[in-house]
């Protein structure tokens, strides 16, 4: 099952946990007050799971490849993980299922704060248009991962600050009924 934390404010190697002391952790129903959803799914069957198929049926992702994020594998790696990890939002969901290897999805909660989410093998997540998130791998240095789309991709990421997207306003109304 996914792990969740609140992250302490350290500018250490972005790598590691970053966990406060003492721990905070997150579950998956305060995720999704955020609009963050999860699966566990099995990811030595992704091209015949049937599991996948109903959500991507269900959600419309009709679009996906799959990247590898490894210095051997992905052109520009030190530039591409340093723009991964710049605060961002996307006017589209973030769908994201890892196949091999892990890493962390960082979101804001509804008062600013980051909660780090530890992804591995088999964990599928959705992060809401207008949310502010990024993206590191662990110490293991290495993600397989498939990203999936409602209709054709759309790569843009806006850098915070980027409120004034309707996506973002549309998330904040949203945090905003959750509240009530």
């Amino acid at each position: 099952m996914v792990e969740a934390w609140y992250m302490d404010e350290s500018r250490e190697e972005q790598r590691k946990p970053h966990r406060l002391e003492p721990n905070r952790p997150v579950s998956l129903e305060q995720l999704s007050q955020l609009g963050v959803f999860y699966w566990k799914l099995d990811a030595d069957s992704y091209d015949t799971d049937p599991e996948l198929e109903r959500i991507r049926k269900e959600r419309n992702y009709s679009w996906m490849d799959i990247i590898t994020i490894h210095k051997d594998k992905l052109p520009n790696y030190e530039d591409k993980i340093k723009i991964f990890y710049e605060e961002h939002l996307h006017v589209d969901d973030e769908i994201r299922y890892i196949l091999e290897g892990s890493g962390y999805f960082d979101v804001r909660d509804k008062d600013d704060q980051w909660i780090r989410i530890s992804m591995e093998k088999g964990d599928m997540i959705t992060l809401p248009a207008g949310i502010y998130h990024r993206f590191t791998l662990d110490e293991k240095n290495y993600v397989k991962a498939m990203r999936l789309f409602v209709g054709e991709p759309v790569w843009t990421a806006h850098n915070r600050p980027a409120d004034h997207f309707p996506a973002r306003g549309q998330y904040m109304q949203f945090l905003a009924q959750v509240a009530h």
